[in-house]
């Protein structure tokens, strides 16, 4: 399935998704489809353990059901979308009146699925969301003779190429969304692994790896406190 649509879909390789359903039977295949396509899938029953867990680690896509107790998929993304106004959102509901499609555009949503969402369906929502991760671009120009690819994660560089790794490729995009900012060790730390971190001689060895296949240079480090990816 997966190499049917490598040239789009591979750009969630290297992605985290979080997906909440409250029914376990729709969960369960649902989270079996995604596994193809994302590095890793948290599942959560609910909004109020959506946002728990929004506090405690980073994703790049999230999943939604709108009816789910406690705190629905709609009042969710509402409070998701006070710091964060680009994270791609689906939203999949048994419910499409007319009220809930507004709701749903001005809350920027990427897809709202009807129930039953069927594989193809997700699948066609999953490319909306490769293109808006990657804003329309198959190509990255980080520097003259240097280009990177978010969909086949490759590095061009003064003629040659070079494959990154998933965390390699997660870092680079992450430094990509903040250039000539100081990009903290604990942000790193949260965007790449969450709770389940690492020492910190785990990003040393990304920072000296992908210097190799960028420039030793792009990368400066601020001593004690992380980072800059200067792009000019």
């Amino acid at each position: 399935m997966k190499t049917n649509k490598v040239d789009l879909l591979d750009i969630l390789s290297d992605k985290k998704v979080l997906y909440a359903e409250d029914d376990k039977g729709i969960a369960k295949n649902t989270i079996e489809i995604l596994e193809f396509f994302f590095q890793k899938v948290v599942g959560v029953t609910n909004g109020e353990e959506a946002l728990k867990e929004l506090e405690n680690s980073s994703y790049d896509v999230l999943i939604f059901d709108v009816f789910m107790p406690h705190l629905d998929g709609i009042e969710t993304i509402k409070r998701v979308r006070q710091t964060d106004k680009k994270i791609p959102i689906i939203i999949i509901s048994a419910h499409t009146e007319q009220e809930y499609l507004w709701r749903a555009i001005e809350l920027k949503i990427t897809k709202y699925l009807p129930k039953p969402c069927y594989k193809d369906t997700l699948i066609k929502a999953l490319e909306a969301v490769c293109l808006e991760l990657a804003d329309n671009r198959t190509e990255i120009k980080l520097y003259e003779q240097c280009i990177y690819n978010p969909y086949t994660k490759m590095m061009h560089r003064n003629k040659k190429s070079s494959k990154l790794s998933i965390n390699e490729s997660r870092l680079l995009e992450f430094f990509i969304k903040h250039p000539n900012q100081v990009v903290s060790y604990d942000s790193i730390y949260n965007y790449l692994w969450g709770v389940d971190a690492p020492s910190k001689e785990a990003i040393k060895f990304i920072i000296k790896e992908l210097r190799k296949k960028i420039d030793k240079e792009i990368i400066e480090n601020i001593y004690g406190v992380g980072y800059i990816f200067k792009t000019s």
